[in-house]
């Protein structure tokens, strides 16, 4: 264990080497964070730091910099997460108002993450298994053809074309027992409810029913694929990483990669995977944080970026953003 002043040391030799990017001197350090300890004290410090495998030096004569179990304490030993700006909370707020559907919230996050982070942002779609269904509709679109249309309450909308003759008042009809069937109901119980409505009606109206009916079953069991959206790749251009970018950029087009990666997160406030921690290929020499939203957690988004990163800053934008979807999903 670390003594307090050890600790205040490494958090200033992190702070330091994200701001500046370049190795941490004991003199630089006691100038410039008041340490109250002499120069010869912190080298002593970070002498025994060095001996714990928190810092290394990367040349001989230079400073120090960060190794990965450096920045795993920094982040167990953070007082408090740095809370967003006025100015930020203004910034979500704006951004992500106006969201229309499902995809235009997953494309605005994402986008919104890699700009508040100048990181690397991802975002598992929302788990469909706990959505609900928020409408249904039959829509004639002349002749014999029909759309039936399930619009989910995270926004996902699926729709089946189906051809059935039908008059207009039967249709009409057709669709209120099927809103009164499905709506508010999950995928799976709205599906075990509509062979009731057919069999509801009378025997004379089943037949022309039927298709629509099977129509409305086939978009319900429609599940979203499970996608990962990606956005802030042109922010690696002014990172560094020690095995290269090449392994990152192809990891990142890989979904089931990514699915892997957040996957870990689900269900928890915030992850922090720092290096060697990321046993998904491509992505030891990054950081992940990330975090659970939607109902139960269910789903992660969160951002990617070399462990040289502003962690504080970097967790409390990627919390922020989780419990506004959050709030978007369950709220509706």
């Amino acid at each position: 264990m670390l003594d307090d002043r050890k600790l205040s040391v490494l958090n200033a030799i992190v702070t330091d080497y994200v701001a500046s990017r370049e190795p941490v001197g004991s003199k630089a350090l006691v100038e410039r964070h008041k340490l109250d300890v002499s120069a010869a004290t912190v080298r002593n410090d970070m002498a025994a730091l060095e001996e714990e495998g928190y810092i290394t030096q990367p040349h001989t004569s230079a400073g120090r910099i960060p190794t990965d179990k450096g920045y795993r304490l920094f982040v167990d030993k953070l007082a408090q997460i740095k809370p967003l700006s006025q100015a930020e909370r203004s910034a979500i707020a704006t951004f992500m108002s106006g969201t229309a559907d499902i995809n235009d919230l997953v494309m605005r996050t994402v986008r919104l993450l890699a700009q508040l982070t100048r990181q690397v942002a991802i975002m598992q779609y929302p788990v469909a298994q706990r959505s609900s269904i928020r409408h249904i509709d039959l829509v004639s679109l002349g002749g014999d053809r029909v759309l039936a249309i399930a619009v989910s309450s995270t926004g996902a909308v699926d729709q089946t074309m189906v051809e059935a003759p039908i008059a207009a008042d039967a249709l009409a009809t057709l669709r209120a027992r099927l809103v009164a069937a499905a709506v508010g109901r999950t995928p799976a119980e709205a599906a075990a409810a509509l062979p009731g409505v057919l069999e509801s009606l009378a025997p004379e109206s089943r037949a022309e029913a039927a298709p629509l009916v099977a129509g409305v079953l086939e978009a319900l069991a429609h599940e979203p694929a499970l996608q990962v959206v990606v956005a802030g790749v042109p922010n690696l251009a002014s990172s560094v990483f020690e095995t290269g970018m090449r392994p990152l950029l192809e990891a990142l087009e890989e979904q089931v990669v990514l699915m892997r990666l957040l996957g870990e997160a689900a269900g928890d406030d915030i992850t922090v995977r720092i290096g060697q921690e990321n046993t998904t290929q491509g992505f030891h020499s990054t950081s992940l944080v990330a975090a659970g939203y939607g109902v139960d957690l269910g789903s992660s988004l969160g951002v990617v970026g070399p462990t040289r990163m502003d962690y504080p800053s970097t967790i409390a934008a990627v919390r922020a953003v989780a419990r506004y979807v959050s709030r978007f999903l369950i709220e509706g």
